[in-house]
């Protein structure tokens, strides 16, 4: 069990940790003013100062009042459910970076509507399967957005 003070100084942690990757970001292109106005790091940089602060200020007040963030944050039962959603996509972003985006969606929507969904196999699969072609489609045709492909688009000539 996950306690309520936990789980506020975990997520504040870890956001005052994004935005200083930010403000450290943004100084590589440039915070100041330049003859066509703010450089490109400027908006970025104050906004990962403004989620440092702001996680700061959580933390603070996460020990202040640490009496009364003792209740329970997430029960086993619940545990089981947030990881039943993040491992497959966790997953999903392995095989994304492996085979492609297209044929990761596909599996990781067949598998979900199966396992999670309780959906029939073949329903499962062919919903994954229409969904990578649709979003292909869409993506390729209608909008000529190249999306990372794998070795399968690779030996169908699609690239």
């Amino acid at each position: 069990m996950i306690s309520r003070y936990t789980a506020e100084i975990g997520t504040a942690t870890l956001a005052a940790g994004l935005g200083l990757a930010a403000v450290i970001g943004a100084l590589e292109f440039g915070i100041g003013w330049g003859d066509a106005g703010p450089e490109s790091g400027a908006f970025p940089f104050y906004m990962g100062l403004l989620v440092v602060g702001a996680s700061v200020g959580t933390l603070v007040q996460a020990t202040v009042g640490r009496k009364g963030l003792q209740s329970v944050f997430l029960h086993k039962e619940e545990a089981v459910r947030v990881a039943s959603f993040f491992l497959p996509m966790a997953a999903f972003v392995v095989v994304s970076l492996l085979l492609g985006l297209y044929v990761a969606t596909a599996i990781y929507l067949a598998f979900v509507m199966w396992t999670q969904g309780k959906y029939r196999l073949v329903v499962s699969v062919a919903s994954g399967i229409a969904a990578a072609v649709g979003f292909y489609l869409v993506l390729e045709f209608a909008f000529q957005v190249p999306i990372l492909k794998g070795p399968l688009e690779a030996a169908l000539g699609i690239y």
